[in-house]
This record gives structure tokens, C-alpha cells and sequence, in this order.
């Protein structure tokens, strides 16, 4: 592929080298970026290149040359970039709206982008997303990334009222492609504060036809004025199989991709101590005002001296003068704007009165920052990513430790780089033997440390954080743990796959019954369904799959209607985690959201997982948080979560967690939020983890659980033959089309009805307690799915089967049959069937073959 040279001329002159380094990929994937008919905009491969990456969601990358992230640019051009499209915003919007609008940028890479806009118009204050959450700092809301390698993103303003007022909203990223992003995020804050006008920034729309017509039709039903403004537009061709080519040609060459190789011995590493203004944030995280920004503006010549004359020592590399002829400032991941202005004070003080950046003097000074995001890196010129050095994360990530990458670094020549953190940033990991200073030493000259202080609000409910361990473990996602697809579901749990936990069902009944052992401390052997009950299985899922979407569809477009507009789905693993995956699947296809959704254990008489709670609450708003399950019983869980809840906001205090869990199925009367309130067969109890990501039951030992441990579960990935869990949920998904007219007039009906929970399940349970002489309610199981568990995991007494029940029940005579339990049909049952556990259980009142015998 052979494409011209051409310039893009900054609003100082500078210009950028246009070179395409997309070749590598297109010649390869056959992927192609296909022009805007803009007129005046700078052409795609102006600024952008193509890169691969180990995403699941999206192979290619487009790598900007403007952005200062992966590729190293003169800070004037980044800067320009940004602040040339803030001043387009203003004159769209006029001096008096633009000095009511709010500028948000999207972390990680649009941190420093939107900072630029925000300084650009000129009037407006700014704030950026953010993955690190802040104790004491009340999240204004948050959103999820839908392609992006990390996705939650946190809201976290000094000013509570900051985006509370109707002004226009600014919305910058650095590419705007589905679109799905910014959706999200308006539709969050709208429904918090609806405004009449957003405006969406980005440097490149890279927009389909259809997503367009989707936010014309999205402007039209919040009834908003949605504005776009880009400095290029244009889409990427993609043809058919490149996600799958993309990932096999990462696989074959992230083999060959070596470290750089080092252009001498290591560089010492310095410390530069900048005289930052007290008090002036060290970026958006939670607000930059106009004021923030002239007193910026004052310190810049200053702190800019400081750094010219750390580099400027006698005996450093480069010429002339002893300084270093290339100097990096190196950002780091959403510190992007601070050392920007850092790296454009020192450009301008080389440069001279008027002479083109580092022309003058024979020195240059370059720009870019550290991400999270994994690309391979390729030493081709056509190709964006030439190299790549590697390290740990050196901030204490609220999501876990993690790799950390530094792009085009190593092999380009500088003779010094600048490394700016903030203060949380300033750790041991940043200074150990594989951390970034460390790996950026062998290919520069010298390395200069510059830390800026980590800004702080003043917040009046700051509580110290509560876990022990200060930083919390990441969650858990496939398919490195679970076969759910990775955006499906993040299991909030800990892996413990190799450690022995299974106990034979007879041995755990009479260690549970005896009162010697919690249920939650071991697991039962996962049961193998013979051929016979396989087939029934697939019977049921023919028979059923639509009846489960309809209730799949009017559950979710109830919580939508009435809980919050971008919920945060937690399911009760591992029974309501199909249930999770289907609202999520549902609320994607019928309204383009990206519902974050997790899992998370919840134990009888010992509570839900309270490190998994506080990781909910640190990276959401607490308003948004929805629990599911997949079905009630006696409604015992649903108490156990309302009585755990209430514990979890005595202790810590904030805003509360609304305790109503919503269920695929509430046959028995006990929760206000339902797809139906029948007792029918959910396909997804006649199974265990085959049916549930390969995943176990969740296991609660001290031995094996920590106080700053999320609950455990097993992978079982031997199980990969039989697993049915995927086919399960596409089955289901695949019935959407056809029961939506149903939905939307059943959910009509039912946010009109009066639904409070009768409880009527638990008055029977109760019932059947005392009649069958068994005197504890916890062994007495109602509703088809609790009575399959029973048939599966626990030693069974007999079935009570509503007279006259049909198909529904095949599957639960057949295990019933395998085990040798009775089932009586009987009158006057609200469930469609009960399962009743063994009340006096040993091992002696058992065959030898397992089966059940009647209790003496």
C-alpha cells in the first residue's frame, strides 16, 4: 500500500510527519480506513495508525499520532489538537453557554484530550473519568467502556452539584466509533440531571452509518440536542473473520516480541522536586476549575526552569551545552494533562521567542504516557507499535496488580526522559528492580523522576479504607476462570481450582445436620447427568426457551423503569449468574447498553461477602447496584441479603444499598421485582456448574478465606465437554425477537399492579414443617429449582408434587427415580413441587447405594 506524504499544521505551525504506519496491519487483516468528506480536516492516516491487541471485543487499535498517549509527539501538537476543538466547541455553543457547560473526559486516554478541550472553550469547568477510586469521595455516577481493555468508570467531583446544573455537557474522547461510550454516560447523568443540550468531542469519528442513526434516534428519545465535533471523521473497513486473524496473528507474533534490546548500560535515575502550587490539583479527577487553570498558568515558567535545569547539569548526555538533545516527558496512564503542560513549558522555554519547537537550539522535546492497555508491538516501520517495555502497576490499583506498558520508548533515541507520577504513584513498585524506572534506564541516557502531589479533596464523610489489604483483588473473568465470555460476568470470588473440597453427599449432610459443619465449607461431588437426563434437558430448553425470555425481558425493562436507567447487575452466584448474563444480554440488544454485571457469594447464616460489597461501593454508584438470582423459595436469601445489608451500613455508613434482590421467577411471593411469579422449570437448575460458567458452588472456610478475601469457588475446566453454559444463554437470547411485544405489555401491566410480596411460600414452607414432623424450615426446599438442588447436592427425604403437575416436573421423577425417593402428589401446594430433606440424616439411614430410606 503506497499512500502520499502529507502535513496536518498545527495553530503554531508545527506539523506532523504523516508517514502512514498502518501498512503492517492492513496488508495483513485487509483492514482500511475509508476518509470523511469533511472539508479542511486532516486526512485518517494523518492521524491515525493501526496496531493489534488481546482484546476479545476488538482486535485492531487505532493508534493516535495527536494524542500523546502511545506514540511520542511535540506536546505543542498534542496540545493544539485538543485545545483547537475546544475553541470550535465555544464558538458552536457562544461565550454565554460555553461559560455554563461542564467539560468530561474519558479516562484512560482522554484525560489529557479533554483537559486541552476544556482549556480551549475557556470558561468551563472540567472533569475526567476515573478507574481509582477515592474513600470519602462520592461517586456522582459511572459507566462502563464496552471495548475497552478496562472498563468501569467512576465520576468522582469535589462538587457534588458539578454535574447537576443544565447547562451543555461536553462530552471528549479520543475516538468516537460505536458510539456506545458516550450513550451510556448520557444516559446515566441524564437521568440524574437531564439537560437539553450535549455536545460529543473526539479526534476522530469513526462512526457507521447505523451507529449514527442510532444517536440521532437516542437525541430524539431523551429529547436533547446531541452536537459532534472531530477534527476528521471517516469509518474502518473491517472484512469478515478479522477478529479471529487479528487474535491469531497476536498469538504468533507476542511469541517473537523480545524485550527492546538496550542501548547501553542503565542511565542513573535522578529526582527532580517541582515547587507545584499547595492546593492545585494535579488534574480533572475531581474537577479542575478556570481558577485552578490561571494559577497553572502562573507556576508553568517556573516548574518548566526546574525541569530545564535538572536536564541542563554539567556532564549530561546530548549537545549542546551538556544537555540532552531528545528529552521524553513521560505521563503516567490517566496523568496525562500535568505533564503535558510540564513537557510544553520546557518545548516553548528551548524553542525561543518564535522559532519552531527545539529548531533553534538542536534540541526536542516529546510527549506521551503509560497505559494499562496490552498491544503488541511489532519493529516494522508501517506498524504504530515499534516497542514495548513492560512493567508493574506502581499506584495500588483498586482493581489489583497488573502489567503496565510504556510504548515507541525504548529504540527512539532519547537521551533523557522525565518520569511524572503523582504522590500515590511514588512507591516501591515504581522503583523496584522491574519497575519503570528500572525498565526505562537501558535506552536513554538518563532518567529524571518528577512527582506532583496527589490531590486530595477536602471531603467531610472520609472514612479510612476498610479492607486490610488496600489494594482489592481484580475480578475474576473468563475464560481464565469461568466459560463465560470475559465481558459477560466478573466473578468476584478467588480461585480455589486446586485445592480438594468435594465431599460425598452423605458425609456433608451428617456433618451439617450434627451442626459440625457449614454448608459453605465444602462442596458436594458435581453431579454427571446420565445420556437420559442430558436429553431431557435439552427438552426442556426447546420447550421453555421463549417463556424464559419473556421473563428474562420483563424483569430486566422493570429495573430499568424503575431501579436506575444504567444498573449495576450482582448476581447471587452461581444460581442467578445465568440470570445476570441474560439481563445484560437483553438490556444490550434492546436499548445498545453495556451493563456492567458481576457475581458475587452470598452465604445462609453467615452473610453476603462483605469485601465484595466494598468493592461494589468503591468503584460504583451504590444507587445503581441491582441484585439477582435466578429464583425464590421460601424468600430465605432475600432475608439473609436485607439482614446483611443493613449490618453493612451500620458499619460503614454512606449511602445505602437497596436490599430488594430481583428474580427471574418469585413463586413464592417474596420480592417485588419478577419475570413471572410461576413455579416453572428454569432449565438452568437441572444442571450445576455445566450450566453456570463451569463454576462451583461458593465456599466460606476460614482456613481458606482471609479477612481481606472475597469468597472461593472452583473452576472446573474438566468439565469443558459437558459444559452447556453459553449454548444455554444464546438459546434464550436467540427467543428475544419474538416475545418483545409480549414484554412491553406485560411490563406495562405489572409497573401499574400492586405487587408487594405476600410471603405466602413461607407460610406453606412453615406449614409442611410442622405436618411432615421435620421442625426446621431450612430443610424444606419449594419451587422446581430448589427441589432439583436437592435431588442434585443434598440427601433427599421425598418430593411433594402439586397433583397434576406436568411436564415441568419430568426431569425432577427422573432424579427422584435415580435416588429412590418417593414422590407424593398432594393438594393446596403454591409451588409446583417441594423437596424435602432428610430430617434425621446418618449414614446409616441410607442404603449402601446412597438411596434414601424412610426416616424412623
Amino acid at each position: 500500500m503506497s499512500l502520499p506524504q502529507t502535513l496536518y499544521t498545527t495553530r503554531k505551525g508545527k506539523t506532523i510527519d504523516a508517514v502512514w504506519s498502518g501498512t503492517w496491519v492492513a496488508d495483513r487483516l485487509g483492514v482500511s480506513l475509508e476518509e470523511g468528506a469533511a472539508p479542511g480536516s486532516p486526512r485518517l492516516v494523518q492521524l491515525l495508525g493501526l496496531a493489534l491487541r488481546r482484546n476479545p471485543k476488538r482486535a485492531h487499535l487505532l493508534v493516535s499520532q495527536v494524542l500523546g498517549k502511545h506514540v511520542p509527539q511535540s506536546p505543542e501538537v498534542v496540545y493544539a489538537a485538543g485545545y483547537g476543538l475546544g475553541e470550535r466547541v465555544r464558538e458552536l455553543l457562544g461565550d454565554e453557554a460555553a461559560a455554563a457547560a461542564v467539560v468530561l473526559g474519558y479516562a484512560e486516554t482522554a484525560t489529557g484530550l479533554g483537559h486541552c478541550v476544556a482549556d480551549g472553550l475557556g470558561l468551563a469547568p472540567y472533569l475526567h473519568s476515573t478507574r481509582r477510586p477515592v474513600p470519602g469521595v462520592k461517586p456522582a455516577g459511572g459507566f462502563e467502556e464496552a471495548h475497552s481493555h478496562a472498563t468501569s468508570h467512576l465520576l468522582l467531583p469535589e462538587d457534588p452539584e458539578l454535574l447537576a446544573a443544565s447547562g451543555p455537557l461536553v462530552l471528549v474522547d479520543d475516538e468516537f466509533s460505536t458510539g456506545n461510550t458516550v450513550l451510556n454516560t448520557i444516559r446515566d447523568l441524564h437521568a440524574r440531571h437531564p439537560r437539553s443540550h450535549y455536545v460529543v468531542v473526539a479526534l476522530v469519528d469513526m462512526r457507521s452509518p447505523a451507529d449514527r442513526d442510532r444517536l440521532t434516534a437516542f437525541a430524539a428519545e431523551i429529547g436533547a440536542r446531541v452536537d459532534l465535533v472531530a477534527l476528521a471523521s471517516g469509518t474502518v473497513g473491517l472484512p469478515e473473520g478479522v477478529l479471529a486473524k487479528g487474535q491469531a496473528l497476536v498469538e504468533e507474533y507476542d511469541r517473537q516480541c523480545a524485550a527492546p534490546a538496550a542501548g547501553g548500560p542503565p542511565a542513573p535515575v535522578g529526582r527532580v522536586v517541582l515547587d507545584w502550587p499547595a492546593g492545585l490539583p494535579d488534574g480533572g479527577r475531581h474537577g479542575f476549575t478556570p481558577a485552578d487553570r490561571a494559577r497553572l498558568e502562573a507556576a508553568l515558567p517556573a516548574l518548566a526552569g526546574q525541569l530545564a535545569d535538572a536536564l541542563g547539569e554539567p556532564g549530561g548526555p546530548g549537545a549542546p551545552g551538556g544537555r540532552p538533545a531528545r528529552v521524553l516527558v513521560l505521563g503516567n496512564e490517566e496523568l496525562m494533562y500535568a505533564p503535558l503542560r510540564l513537557a510544553r513549558a520546557l518545548e516553548e522555554s528551548w524553542a525561543g521567542s518564535g522559532a519552531e519547537p527545539g529548531a533553534a537550539a538542536g534540541r526536542e522535546v516529546r510527549f506521551s504516557t503509560t497505559t494499562r492497555s496490552p498491544v503488541l508491538a511489532v519493529d516494522d516501520p508501517g506498524y504504530a507499535i515499534r516497542t514495548r517495555l513492560v512493567f508493574p502497576a506502581h499506584d495500588a490499583p483498586a482493581d489489583g496488580p497488573g502489567d503496565r506498558y510504556a510504548y515507541n520508548v525504548a529504540g527512539a533515541g532519547f537521551d533523557a526522559v522525565v518520569a511524572v507520577v503523582d504522590a500515590q504513584g511514588d512507591t516501591g513498585a515504581l522503583h523496584a528492580p522491574d519497575g519503570l524506572l528500572a525498565q526505562l534506564a537501558p535506552h536513554t541516557g538518563r532518567v529524571l523522576l518528577a512527582v506532583v502531589p496527589s490531590y486530595v479533596p477536602e471531603a467531610s464523610d472520609r472514612q479510612e479504607p476498610i479492607m486490610t489489604d488496600p489494594i482489592m483483588p481484580e475480578p475474576l473473568r473468563g475464560p481464565a476462570f469461568s466459560s463465560y465470555a470475559a465481558e459477560d460476568v466478573g466473578w468476584l470470588l478467588q480461585d480455589l481450582s486446586d485445592v480438594e473440597l468435594e465431599a460425598p453427599t452423605e458425609e456433608r449432610e451428617e456433618a451439617i445436620q450434627a451442626g459440625g459443619a457449614h454448608y459453605a465449607e465444602s462442596l458436594p461431588v458435581e453431579y454427571q447427568p446420565s445420556p437420559e437426563y442430558q436429553e431431557l434437558y435439552q427438552s426442556a430448553l426447546t420447550a421453555s426457551a421463549a417463556r424464559i425470555a419473556r421473563a428474562v425481558g420483563t424483569v430486566t425493562e422493570t429495573v430499568l423503569a424503575e431501579r436506575s436507567p444504567s444498573p449495576v447487575l450482582v448476581s447471587l452466584a452461581r444460581a442467578g449468574t445465568p440470570v445476570g448474563v441474560l439481563m445484560r444480554r437483553w438490556a444490550q440488544a434492546r436499548h445498545g447498553l453495556d451493563l456492567p454485571h458481576y457475581a458475587v457469594s452470598i452465604v445462609r447464616g453467615r452473610g453476603i461477602d462483605a469485601n465484595a460489597l466494598r468493592w461494589l461501593v468503591a468503584h460504583h454508584d451504590p444507587a445503581d447496584i441491582v441484585f439477582v438470582d435466578g429464583w425464590t423459595g421460601k424468600g430465605a436469601i432475600t432475608r439473609e441479603l436485607r439482614d446483611a445489608l443493613a449490618a453493612h451500613q451500620r458499619e460503614v455508613g454512606g449511602p445505602e444499598i437497596n436490599p430488594e434482590i430481583v428474580v427471574l421467577a418469585d413463586p413464592g411471593s417474596c420480592v417485588p421485582t419478577y419475570g413471572t411469579r410461576e413455579d416453572f422449570l428454569i432449565p438452568s437448575a437441572c444442571l450445576n456448574s455445566t450450566v453456570s460458567g463451569l463454576i462451583s458452588r461458593t465456599v466460606l472456610r476460614s482456613d481458606l478465606v482471609g479477612p481481606a478475601d472475597f469468597h472461593g469457588a472452583k473452576f472446573y475446566r474438566e468439565l469443558a465437554g459437558a459444559d452447556v453454559s453459553v449454548a444455554f444463554v444464546d438459546a434464550v437470547a436467540a427467543c428475544f425477537d419474538e416475545v418483545a411485544e409480549a414484554v412491553d405489555a406485560e411490563v406495562k401491566e405489572l409497573l401499574a399492579a400492586d405487587r408487594t410480596p405476600t410471603w405466602e411460600g413461607w407460610a406453606a414452607v412453615e406449614r409442611i414443617s410442622e405436618e411432615y414432623g421435620i421442625h426446621d424450615v431450612n430443610l424444606v426446599k419449594p419451587g422446581v429449582g430448589e427441589t432439583t438442588r436437592v435431588l442434585l447436592r443434598r440427601v433427599p427425604w421425598k418430593i411433594l408434587a402439586q397433583r397434576g403437575a406436568g411436564a415441568d416436573l419430568d426431569h425432577v421423577r427422573l432424579l427422584a427415580e435415580q435416588r429412590g425417593v418417593p414422590v407424593e402428589e398432594v393438594d393446596g401446594l403454591p409451588y409446583t413441587c417441594v423437596g424435602l430433606i432428610h430430617p434425621r440424616f446418618t449414614r446409616g439411614a441410607t442404603g449402601a447405594d446412597g438411596k434414601a430410606v424412610a426416616s424412623k
